[in-house]
């Protein structure tokens, strides 16, 4: 199944000449230019300063919870447990996480939904400001509303409020209510911006149709996490749950990044509308393809049948093919960026550079965290063994930070780019630059120094002795384990000090240098 994937994907890549996002044999020439946004544009930057504080805070958060591992008993003497227990800081860790890729996406998505049309609604502006601090509220609201239902400050009311009790799903009832609510909204006023009749070129019709499309799957297949209470049955709970884990988070949003790139390549003139299109529609076969059937590979202890398990675990090794598409791309992403035109010869522009090489750091973590780390673990005969030891969070962080986390980032680098001036932007693309480096030697460095051989060891220990023994302290409390945990340091302070700090200042740079640029010219605009 995996070789026969592989292979028709490269036997298309052949036949298409090369299908990826670069078009060859075409002119490289942007048709969105840097420092020309518009109103409701520029009061966007806003939500990137919100995700990156967001992105901190969960390093932060995170490099606490791995120092629990390392040293149970206090943090650095201090008793941090008796304020933040290590589970709150867990389920902070996780959430801040969703939080801060999908608000990027979000923002990002609207962005690009404006630049599609050649006018600017004058709602706008405004419905953006709404928008902003609805996503702050239930940010907020339900990030304190876990530490209260944790604390058993909430009593009753602890589902609805507090914290629901499931990886991924913590947030309370009445906070995913609103989210949805929220992410309705956000679709309403992204199908206004983009809805095809609008569109100022009607060749990216298709494209902005395939792009409402993508977006309206976001709030639409969230709405299982709905569909359980505070006594539902494990199984239920669980069937739904990796629903979002798998399906929402691993296919539609997949197909939403997916279009989110090709209408970026195309408004920046690196790809014909057809070549875009095909990628969408390759890609969709492919994720959903394999991702419908292959949810099953997570319901181990669901009762689900045999054949079931066997037809989830075949199917979900072809998510792997797509990943071997980006691969092949990231040459194409550098050529971009440097060298001369196919056509005109002269030396190719783009002002997106280190757009570019976030996207290529994504087909770098898609194929190694997604797809080596991702097949290495999901057949069930491996899982048996493996399933709550350290090669699942090493799948874990390589994927979601590796993956979505440097795409939410690299959206982040083309708005911040597309609405700051030339002269105020050297000032933020040395962060930007610091970033890019920071984020990505700290997480090479957090899986091949603590997670990847730490998983080896523990499962090793499995088969040794028995998954009890492995998760017990009987092996974590051993000074190899301990050992393995502290060695998690160096990159958890590579990956904060110089990822995650610098991104946070250069995201707050651009918001400042838009306020000080439309201010110039308008002392009353609200950005």
């Amino acid at each position: 199944m995996l070789l026969g994937g592989i292979g028709a994907v490269l036997l298309a890549f052949g036949k298409f000449d090369y299908l990826g996002w670069v078009t060859r044999g075409h002119h490289v020439h942007p048709q969105v230019i840097p420092g020309q946004a518009s109103h409701g544009q520029r009061a966007l930057v806003k939500f990137f300063v919100v995700v990156m504080l967001l992105f901190l805070m969960q390093t932060l958060v995170g490099g606490a919870v791995a120092h629990f591992r390392a040293d149970p008993v206090s943090f650095y003497g201090f008793q941090l447990e008796k304020i933040f227990p290590s589970n709150l800081l867990r389920i902070w860790h996780l959430q801040t996480a969703i939080f801060w890729i999908a608000t990027a996406y979000v923002a990002a998505a609207l962005f690009l939904g404006r630049s599609l049309r050649a006018d600017e609604p004058r709602w706008l502006a405004p419905a953006i400001h709404v928008l902003f601090a609805a996503f702050v509220l239930v940010i907020g609201a339900s990030l304190l509303g876990e530490w209260a239902g944790l604390s058993g400050w909430l009593g009753d009311w602890w589902f609805w409020f507090g914290n629901q009790g499931w990886e991924y799903l913590e947030i309370g009832r009445f906070w995913q209510y609103l989210m949805v609510v929220g992410l309705l909204g956000w679709f309403a006023m992204l199908w206004w911006l983009a809805r095809p009749r609008t569109v100022a070129n009607p060749e990216a019709r298709p494209l902005a149709r395939m792009f409402l499309y993508a977006a309206l799957a976001i709030p639409m297949f969230y709405l299982p996490a709905l569909f359980f209470g505070a006594k539902t049955n494990f199984t239920v709970v669980d069937t739904w749950r990796f629903w979002i884990i798998h399906l929402w988070v691993e296919g539609f949003f997949e197909f939403f990044a997916t279009t989110v790139v090709a209408l970026t390549f195309f408004q920046l003139g690196l790809t014909r509308r057809n070549t875009a299109l095909r990628v969408i529609y390759l890609d969709a076969i492919l994720y959903f393809g394999g991702g419908l059937i292959g949810t099953g590979h997570h319901w181990y202890f669901t009762g689900q049948s045999q054949i079931n398990m066997a037809m989830s675990a075949m199917f979900s090794v072809l998510e792997v093919v797509p990943l071997t598409l980006l691969t092949l791309d990231a040459w194409d992403f550098v050529r971009t960026t440097r060298g001369d035109c196919d056509i005109c010869d002269r030396s190719i522009a783009v002002p997106h550079k280190w757009t570019f090489y976030f996207l290529i750091a994504v087909g770098f973590w898609n194929f190694l965290g997604a797809g080596v780390f991702g097949f290495l673990i999901n057949l069930p005969i491996i899982s048996y063994y493996e399933v709550g030891t350290i090669l699942t969070p090493n799948h874990g962080h390589a994927a979601m930070m590796g993956v979505f986390g440097m795409l939410a980032i690299a959206l982040m680098v083309f708005v911040l780019r597309q609405t700051t001036d030339d002269t105020r932007w050297p000032g933020i693309e040395k962060y930007i630059k610091v970033g890019f480096w920071g984020t990505n030697i700290g997480l090479l460095l957090m899986v091949a120094l603590s997670m990847f051989p730490g998983g080896v060891l523990q499962v090793w220990d499995v088969v040794q002795h028995g998954y009890w023994h492995a998760r017990s302290l009987a092996y974590t409390g051993t000074d190899a384990a301990r050992l393995i945990e502290w060695l998690r340091l160096p990159g958890d302070l590579v990956f904060i000090i110089f990822g995650a700090m610098p991104l946070a200042i250069a995201a707050i740079k651009a918001y400042i240098g838009v306020r000080a640029t439309r201010r110039s010219y308008d002392p009353n605009v609200t950005l």
